[in-house]
């Protein structure tokens, strides 16, 4: 593969830091620029982030001595030194959707982890396992922003990574008719830790602000066809949740019950779920998982602390699947949440972009 010239916008931030970390090591990306607030432009990155380095690795060397760039300002320089930009800015909606079309008319290519425009119907919002046909829709998006190499795709929420991968390939084999999922969010999924959170320590809190409708209605959009230029939601699977923000530092844990239409063994679902592979399996994208569901026969797995980091962080544990008595099945998952559910899901959204010739064709 060529090298492709990376930039990231938000830099400094959590999920900006985890981009610039795994670009770092990546075989197709360098990083190229870093942009982030008027406060830390023009600054050296090292200088930008020095006491609020998240990242349990070092500063990466490639990063340390880049200028920090306007996000809002400097978009005409970035977008003619990189082939794309990863966005993981902190703003309001509404400024991030600006932002992130700015780039995108400026023909730099976007791909973020912002839900500004998870809900733009010719945005895609791809899970690449499960979705990746939605890429299709940006030709549609071209058209409307007048590009010939712009365009901004979205990664999902985290808080879905868990569970609609679980769901996939269940879903039109056996009729997924409705669903009840009841998350257990790390505390990193709100960009913070232990030491800037202190309350959160032997604590639970019932409520997420936003997640629960990210929730039942991201996937619908995942499903979703593509008609006219636009991404339709799909009717069903009809999801209700709850978003509980519970004591860990990474990992997000998810109760999940439901029905299907047809009545497959227990057995068979497991099956399905190990030998299910996606178009990043087929292609060997780089940062893609090996095995993408895995599933443990011991009852008391997967676990956040022990489980979280499979494959680098990129795989879904499933664990005891079994009937229910209200719905038909019920079982548990788990995905890391800043790397599947944030950054390296973004990557793995940007090496299936390039490989498809979205990026720098």
């Amino acid at each position: 593969m060529k090298k492709y010239k990376v930039g990231v916008i938000g830099a400094t931030g959590t999920v900006g830091q985890r981009f610039v970390s795994l670009i770092d090591a990546h075989p197709w990306f360098d990083l190229e620029a870093v942009a982030a607030s008027s406060r830390s432009a023009g600054k050296p990155y090292a200088e930008s982030v020095r006491g609020r380095w998240s990242i349990p690795n070092a500063i990466p060397d490639s990063a340390k001595n880049l200028t920090v760039l306007s996000a809002g300002d400097d978009i005409k320089t970035i977008a003619d030194s990189v082939d794309f930009v990863f966005s993981a800015v902190d703003m309001k909606k509404e400024e991030i959707k600006a932002l992130e079309e700015l780039y995108a008319k400026a023909e730099c290519p976007v791909v973020s982890n912002n839900s500004a425009h998870r809900v733009t119907p010719d945005v895609p919002m791809v899970i690449p396992e499960v979705n990746p046909e939605h890429l299709e829709i940006i030709a549609a998006q071209r058209k409307r922003f007048e590009t010939d190499r712009g365009f901004i795709a979205v990664k999902s929420n985290c808080s879905i990574q868990s569970y609609v991968p679980a769901f996939h390939p269940l879903k039109d084999r056996f009729g997924l008719d409705r669903a009840l999922v009841c998350t257990y969010q790390a505390i990193s999924g709100a960009g913070k830790t232990f030491e800037t959170w202190p309350e959160m320590v032997d604590n639970v809190i019932p409520y997420i602000g936003g997640e629960e409708d990210k929730s039942e209605q991201e996937p619908l959009k995942i499903w979703g066809r593509i008609e006219n230029g636009a991404i339709i939601n799909a009717k069903v699977p009809a999801i209700t949740s709850q978003c509980i923000r519970v004591s860990a530092s990474d990992g997000h844990l998810a109760a999940v019950f439901m029905s299907l239409r047809d009545k497959p063994k227990v057995e068979e679902i497991i099956q399905i779920w190990r030998n299910f592979k996606g178009v990043p399996q087929e292609l060997g994208l780089p940062s893609a998982p090996k095995q993408f569901l895995y599933y443990f026969d011991d009852e008391t797995r997967p676990q956040t602390k022990l489980d979280r980091m499979l494959e680098n962080g990129m795989a879904i544990s499933i664990g005891r699947l079994r009937r229910d008595s209200q719905y038909d099945y019920k079982f548990v998952c788990l995905s890391h949440n800043t790397l599947r559910g944030a950054a390296g899901g973004a990557v793995l959204l940007a090496e299936l972009l390039c490989a498809e010739g979205y990026i720098g064709s």
